[in-house]
């Protein structure tokens, strides 16, 4: 089928299987590997995207079901060679630490921010609730997004 969808802000049009799933068209079609597969099963939120604004696990949708949609990934929050204030606010809180669920958190985040700039402590912890960290260390993620909330995103 061909696919046509606008992804981290550009237009893509590309011939595609339309049961291939998303996150496997996201790495390899379009080479943004930002996106991390950990269980394959849309529990540990590693492999989260920004889809019509709402924040999705990739690995539970296929690349057919996305036509005519807005993706965001982790390389789309950069612009201009500037990181997101979500991205500086984890660096300077410390709330990255093996970094392979940073991508998946940050855009969790990045989600509940653009629908409620102000959000309560509960609030955070309820967007990121699908977001599993092994490294623990939650509470600088939850200070990074605290520390934020008065400033634009």
């Amino acid at each position: 089928m061909e696919l046509k969808l606008k992804v981290n802000y550009k237009n893509v049009k590309i011939n595609i299987d339309p049961t291939k799933r998303l996150i496997d068209f996201l790495r390899e079609d379009l080479n943004l590997t930002g996106v991390k597969e950990g269980c394959s099963e849309g529990e540990c939120g590693a492999c989260t995207i920004i889809l019509n604004e709402e924040a999705v696990t990739s690995c539970t949708i296929l690349a057919g079901q996305v036509d005519g949609c807005e993706i965001i990934t982790i390389e789309g929050l950069e612009q201009s060679g500037e990181l997101d204030v979500i991205q500086k606010s984890f660096i300077e809180n410390g709330a990255i630490q093996c970094g392979f669920c940073t991508p998946g958190m940050i855009l969790s985040c990045k989600a509940l921010l653009l629908k409620n700039p102000n959000p309560t402590e509960d609030e955070i912890k309820r967007a990121i609730e699908g977001n599993l960290c092994r490294c623990t260390g939650y509470n600088k993620i939850v200070k990074a997004v605290k520390d934020i909330t008065v400033k634009e995103v």
